[in-house]
């Protein structure tokens, strides 16, 4: 008997990388699958050798425009709401060649599992009870998580899974999450620094995270006012979009220096933005590198801070002017992913929050129990590595 063909169908950034890891998962299990990402170009599939089955496109918003009325309606101006609904048409016709639908994501790919009409799998990336407490999940998604085509339902905590179970009358899954896969472990470690390091996410959307960048580097340079002045190491995972002449723009608004050097010791940066003693390692390609190396990460993503609170590491939110990370989205991430997640005081951009997240950046940093929590928000609100290969393994099980 053939092993079934799985088609999986995500509609984000974040949800094309969990779904492209679960892939793998289940490529090494003998399934063959397939991707259908709604949302921009599905690089996590390609990266991964996961054929796609759709020409992609990205727009200005990247699919975060439902922050605000003024997103909504560059949505609509632009063609991506239109765009979005042919996608999610012809995803679900491109399903009905396929044994089974994995949806990855919030109510859009459900429904599109459900239009095909085939047997379905639904990973609720996008959905959480941490939230409000309990999740009131939009029409029409509790109907079709109740189906009798779909054969499983996963959530992306316990206390989600334990929700839904009551609310659907039906045993809804908590295995881990598989994004945190893509993060388990640090091929190239970022040398050792006999003071801490702390890490700089300014996201992967651009221009957003240029902006982003810009006020992580004002926030720097207020860090030697707090504490007790020591040094501190700084490391900025870089998306790949990300170009010297865009970098050098950045420095020159900032009043910092980009600098390249040879490094001092294997897997050290080749470039640095520098201003007077302060130094920022820039990497490219190494973002599990700059989240293992770092023992704080400050960040204005929302993905890559979930991974990092999977990893046990305290999160530092500087709230920015979007699309993406606005005081909106923080003050959701901070209810999601709890204790383990910390933002400064003041409007954003402004040198209030710079000063005050910098105070934090040092008062954090010396906080012995810190630790602790982390790890078991780690464990409560993410999960442990494996979450692939679990859920991946429950859906063969539910096809046999």
């Amino acid at each position: 008997m053939n092993p079934p063909r799985l088609l999986l169908v995500s509609n984000g950034h974040g949800e094309d990388l969990g779904a492209a890891q679960l892939g793998q998962a289940l490529n090494r299990l003998g399934a063959p699958v397939a991707a259908f990402p709604l949302v921009g170009h599905g690089d996590a599939y390609k990266h991964l050798g996961i054929p796609v089955m759709t020409p992609t496109r990205s727009f200005p918003t990247h699919g975060m425009g439902y922050q605000s009325l003024r997103g909504r309606l560059q949505e609509l101006g632009n063609g991506q709401t239109t765009y979005g609904f042919k996608q999610a048409m012809a995803a679900a016709l491109s399903a009905r060649h396929h044994e089974a639908v994995v949806a990855v994501g919030d109510v859009v790919p459900v429904l599109v599992a459900r239009l095909s009409r085939r047997l379905a799998f639904c990973y609720l990336v996008a959905f959480s009870s941490h939230y409000e407490g309990k999740l009131r999940l939009p029409w029409p998604c509790g109907q079709s998580l109740r189906s009798q085509r779909c054969l499983g339902v996963f959530s992306r905590d316990q206390h989600t899974a334990a929700d839904l179970s009551t609310q659907l009358g039906r045993t809804v899954d908590f295995v881990g999450n598989p994004f945190l896969d893509a993060v388990g472990e640090s091929t190239n470690p970022l040398p050792g620094l006999p003071h801490p390091r702390v890490g700089l996410l300014p996201g992967s959307r651009l221009p957003e995270a240029l902006n982003n960048l810009g006020l992580m580097l004002a926030m720097v340079l207020h860090l030697s006012c707090h504490g007790d002045g020591g040094p501190l190491g700084l490391a900025a995972a870089m998306a790949q979009g990300i170009t010297v002449d865009h970098l050098q723009t950045v420095a020159l608004q900032q009043g910092w220096h980009l600098v390249e050097h040879d490094p001092p010791h294997p897997g050290a940066a080749a470039l640095q933005l520098v201003h007077g003693s302060l130094r920022v390692e820039l990497y490219w390609g190494r973002f599990a590198d700059v989240l293992h190396g770092s023992q704080l990460l400050v960040a204005m993503a929302g993905t890559a801070a979930e991974q990092a609170v999977g990893l046990g590491k305290p999160v530092l939110q500087m709230p920015g002017a979007g699309p993406q990370f606005t005081p909106r989205f923080a003050e959701a991430q901070r209810r999601l992913l709890g204790p383990a997640v910390f933002c400064g005081m003041g409007s954003p951009g402004s040198a209030a929050n710079a000063q005050d997240t910098a105070r934090l950046v040092r008062l954090l940093l010396r906080d012995g129990d810190l630790p602790t929590i982390c790890l078991r928000t780690a464990h409560e609100r993410i999960g442990h590595r494996g979450g692939s290969t679990a859920m991946a393994q429950a859906i063969l099980r539910n096809l046999k």
